[in-house]
């Protein structure tokens, strides 16, 4: 009975602790989003300048339903309070786990868990400076010249956190690409063999996460893609491999020599 006890005890703890690090995540955002919402308006106004600023001459946005003047700010705000929260919500998953790790997997671990941060707010930052500007100037500029735009504000929040968040995770390409490599699951001559499998890749995720036109499918895939080259860079410069890796690449280039030696003679 008591042998059975102590095998539970473990899980129990790491349970209630993990309910305590959900309970402080929770209570952080509600902190923030308590802060915020009084400048719910003005953060709404901020978000929607991209679109407003393009917007012809006596237009304006426009809310079709009743309640999204104040479900649409309510909405903005609860978003960008996690947003804001993003570092101590990945400094709670990584006390979490951090027990659990080495000593060189926590050295590794700190330095992709402060990059991972900077990136997903460059992937933001990346949308509403350059990718928005050029989207909407290119939605605004092809319609009919009897038809005003007067783009609903529900709708355009949807659209732009769809964006954010897109390109928020986009951009923690290069830390994926590290943990792959660091892992051993992939090395990095695989990688640069796969190069034209990832181009495509990128512009078919492109397809899948942004709206149904060109521009915004290649701001989003090309990125990627040069993402992935700088995940590989990196790679290179920061994980060497293993003397048995070494050995077999030089095995790999040398049959791959003699196989085109034997191509050239024959």
């Amino acid at each position: 009975m008591s042998q059975h006890t102590d095998q539970e005890q473990p899980l129990i703890a790491h349970l209630v602790e993990l309910r305590q690090r959900l309970l402080y995540s929770v209570l952080a955002i509600l902190v923030i989003f308590l802060c915020l919402f009084y400048f719910a308006n003005d953060l709404y106004t901020w978000l929607s300048a991209p679109l407003t600023a393009l917007l012809p001459e006596g237009t304006s946005m426009i809310a079709t339903d009743v309640t999204s003047p104040f479900f649409a700010p309510f909405k903005l705000t609860l978003v960008f309070s996690a947003f804001l929260t993003m570092p101590f919500l990945l400094h709670q998953a990584w006390s979490f786990i951090a027990p659990g790790l080495y000593t060189h997997e926590k050295r590794l671990a700190i330095p992709l868990l402060l990059s991972s941060i900077l990136l997903f707010y460059l992937g933001i930052a990346f949308a509403y400076f350059v990718v928005f500007p050029l989207i909407f100037g290119f939605f605004t500029s092809v319609g009919p010249e009897n038809i005003a735009v007067m783009t609903d504000i529900s709708s355009y929040l949807n659209f732009v956190l769809k964006l954010f968040f897109a390109f928020g995770v986009v951009f923690e390409i290069p830390v994926a690409t590290l943990l792959l490599l660091w892992s051993g699951i992939v090395t990095v001559e695989s990688l640069k063999s796969k190069r034209h499998y990832v181009i495509v890749a990128c512009f078919v995720l492109g397809m899948l996460l942004t709206p149904p036109d060109i521009i915004s499918q290649s701001l989003l895939a090309i990125p990627m893609w040069l993402l992935f080259e700088v995940g590989i860079l990196m790679g290179r410069i920061l994980i060497k491999p293993k003397p048995d890796e070494e050995l077999d690449q030089e095995l790999d280039e040398a049959i791959d020599e003699e196989q085109e030696n034997r191509n050239s003679n024959s």
